[in-house]
């Protein structure tokens, strides 16, 4: 596919016009010092807030009124005003409230996927306290959790991620996350720390997706929204689902243009997604879910500190190779839910997919051809007498992979010689057990453990002396975990964990693009352990997470590189991972009948003072460095207001501390300060089935100049991958 233009998209420009007509124009004309004292106004404005709800409180106690409750119908555009206590948590297998959960989960809710331009999951997950998501360039994610960037030059490691209970992430350990549009995500649950106990390889944790389960008094119901934004981006999605009786399915269609915000950035993606439930009798039913996503980006690759911030947006070698990935990739899983009797239940998932991968790079053009299919069965046994519900689960998940990686070389973006040519093979199996037990409705108990094992085939075809494949086998490894949960008063709960984690290298860190295959590269395990208090006060006007943790990593899997050697990846001894993570939900105002009927607040805070504790680089001793890619310190705070009318309005604010780039802690990326919003109407028709939101918003609005997905340990200084400045954003959504 040859280099896309976009630029006959003008949405975006008119966007921002508009957006700067109506919001920031009086702000654009302000001088550099009148623009930090907004800045310092609204963080003292935050800080009177987050300490109103407590007058507030003290005269809801007194007449408290109508309070905003659930809509059992599906709201398309819903806000500020919803709480997490009808969230049910899967994770685990543990169908509870979020506060019930005797693990560190988090939440995301639709509400929370519409804070912002529903465009990329990156600043709604910033919001998580633990996790980080970052974009390289348009079309480019990273996704760590506590810290797991460490290992991830691109896309998703050490974190394994499921839609629906399907397993998303191959058996070679990579997750093409990018594929997914928010928009076909109902909600998110996210384990932080280990989770290998029943969800296999990883250390980081899980992430569970959640399509919409659209409950309507309509059989049928259609839902379109196209919004545009500064450099020429251009988002447009429709859906059509169907409430039946025993059938209930959805088939959503999305498309993402953009020029790019910097030079050879441009992007496109084009995605359609069929997903549904079928009761085929009281005792069964059967969901399933398939896409096929079409994903476009170039990549512009890394700039060195003295480029940032200038004109040089781009590595000059990156726009003469036509840097780019080119990813097709079809996918389909179905999930059986069996009741056996009144005490057993089976629930068995199979799942295949294809990705065709073309990526000409500055060093190579290459080729992928990747077939993955697994499954994944879990039987419960569940038996309950007047104080005790006791639930027994034993499974087994099995992940397969078929890859060809061809290599050439890149003649200005069209291959040329040949310079390999490799066949892979790649399985992870985990076999699984976990037994919870409840008490007196006060005490929770959960304990697992599973076995695990990666087993990874090569050869090189291209070699006429290579005839037999070269395995790379991890012995099998077991992965407890323990959790407790003590309910305190009310709904509030303390639990403690004890997991241990352990995560293969992938097959990309096996077989990176220098085209070795590093054998000897061994699993990063590690034991963690945390205590945490989480739960509801003041008639569920404060929600609140709490929790401390302690985890230590051994043979953690770093990436480094060098002239000649750009790309490869070593086991760096052991890390010492200790941190603090704090989340509240406060609401200032919560009644109906007043013209702003729901005001809340949320702050996150993620305090990660990550260390090396035992890594040695030839005569170099990094010991005692600070974790390369990991920030010390983020707080993220959100103000979200709804008003009865209609007209809604959320703001966000993340302070991110400086990042480590390279293991020796000799550059590093500067603090920066996120500023965001969106505002908007929505309106339900009365006595008709339809909504309407209409909203415009804005992002970096301090235009500060910074690097949101930074290539750690780069060889020429070039970490740099630079965020949009100021920009702009405007769109429609209708549901009927």
């Amino acid at each position: 596919m040859k280099n896309i233009n976009f630029s006959s998209v003008h949405i975006g420009a008119i966007c921002e016009r508009i957006f700067n007509w109506l919001i920031f124009c009086p702000l654009f004309l302000l001088n550099k010092l009148q623009l930090h004292f907004y800045y310092m106004f609204f963080q003292k404005l935050l800080f009177v807030v987050l300490f109103f709800p407590f007058y507030n409180w003290s005269i809801a106690q007194q007449k408290d009124t109508a309070t905003v409750h659930e809509d059992t119908t599906v709201t398309a555009f819903s806000l500020a005003s919803r709480t997490l206590d009808s969230v049910t948590v899967t994770a685990f297998n543990l169908q509870s409230s979020w506060q019930d959960a005797p693990a560190a989960i988090a939440v995301v809710t639709p509400q929370q996927l519409q804070l912002l331009n529903n465009v990329s999951l990156v600043p709604v997950l910033n919001t998580v306290p633990g996790v980080r998501m970052e974009e390289r360039s348009p079309g480019s994610y990273r996704l760590s959790v506590r810290g797991s960037l460490l290992r991830s030059p691109f896309g998703v490691r050490n974190v394994k991620v499921y839609w629906n209970d399907i397993p998303l992430t191959d058996a070679g350990g990579n997750t093409y996350l990018q594929l997914v549009d928010i928009s076909q995500i109902q909600s998110l649950e996210i384990i932080k720390g280990p989770a290998s106990s029943l969800y296999g390889a990883n250390t980081g944790g899980a992430v569970i997706l959640h399509s919409g389960n659209y409950f309507t008094p309509k059989t049928n119901t259609y839902k379109a929204s196209v919004s545009g934004a500064s450099y020429g981006l251009l988002n447009e999605q429709a859906a059509w689902m169907h409430n039946g009786k025993n059938f209930k399915t959805s088939i959503q269609q999305t498309h993402l243009q953009s020029d790019g915000y910097r030079e050879h950035s441009a992007m496109r993606r084009d995605m359609i997604k069929w997903d549904g439930s079928w009761q085929i009798s009281d005792k069964e039913k059967l969901s399933f879910i398939s896409f096929y996503s079409d994903l476009y980006y170039q990549t512009p690759g890394g700039l060195t500190a003295s480029q940032l911030g200038t004109d040089t947006t781009a590595y000059p070698k990156a726009i003469l190779q036509k840097a780019a990935v080119y990813n097709k990739t079809i996918f389909a899983g179905a999930s059986l839910a069996s009741t056996i009797n009144r005490h057993f239940d089976n629930t068995t998932t199979l799942t295949a997919n294809h990705t065709s991968f073309k990526n000409p790079f500055t060093t190579n053009y290459e080729l992928r051809d990747e077939w993955n299919s697994g499954g994944r069965t879990v039987f419960t046994y569940h038996t309950e007498t007047k104080n005790i519900r006791f639930k027994w689960l034993a499974g087994a998940e099995l992940l397969y992979n078929h890859s060809h990686i061809d290599d050439y070389d890149n003649n200005e973006g069209v291959k040329a010689a040949v310079q390999f040519k490799d066949e892979l093979y790649a399985t992870q199996q985990s076999f699984f057990t976990q037994i919870n037990l409840q008490w007196t409705e006060r005490f929770t108990a959960q304990a697992g453990i599973s076995s695990n094992q990666q087993i990874i085939k090569y050869k090189r075809l291209t070699d006429s002396l290579q005839n037999t494949f070269v395995k790379s086998k991890t012995s099998n490894l077991a992965a407890p975990r323990i959790s407790l949960l003590y309910k305190v008063v009310g709904d509030v709960n303390v639990y403690a964990v004890a997991a241990k984690g352990f995560s293969p290298p992938s097959l990309q860190e096996l077989h990176p693009s220098n085209g070795t295959f590093n054998d000897s590269l061994q699993p990063e395990y590690g034991w963690n352990f945390e205590l945490g208090i989480k739960g509801n006060l003041l008639q569920n006007r404060l929600q609140f997470d709490a929790s401390a943790y302690s985890f230590r990593l051994r043979n953690a899997i770093v990436r480094r590189s060098t002239d000649v050697n750009p790309e490869y990846y070593v086991n760096a001894g052991s890390t010492r991972q200790q941190g603090i993570e704090v989340w509240m939900r406060a609401w200032v105002i919560k009644n109906e009948t007043h013209f702003i009927n729901s005001l809340a607040v949320s702050n996150s805070y993620s305090f990660q003072p990550y260390t090396f504790t035992s890594y040695m680089v030839a005569d170099a001793d990094y010991s005692g460095n600070r974790i390369t890619g990991v920030p010390r310190n983020i707080n993220v705070s959100t103000v979200e207001i709804e008003s009865k009318p209609g007209f809604y309005a959320n703001v966000i604010l993340n302070n991110t501390s400086s990042i480590p780039l390279t293991d020796a802690n000799d550059a590093f990326a500067d603090a920066y300060h996120l500023l965001q919003c969106k505002i908007g109407y929505h309106h339900r028709v009365s006595n008709h089935y339809f909504q309407y939101n209409i909203f415009i918003g804005g992002d970096n609005l301090l235009n500060e100049a910074y690097s949101l997905g930074n290539d750690i340990n780069a060889f020429g200084k070039r970490y740099y991958n630079p965020a949009p400045k100021r920009n702009f954003f405007a769109g429609v959504q209708v549901l009927f």
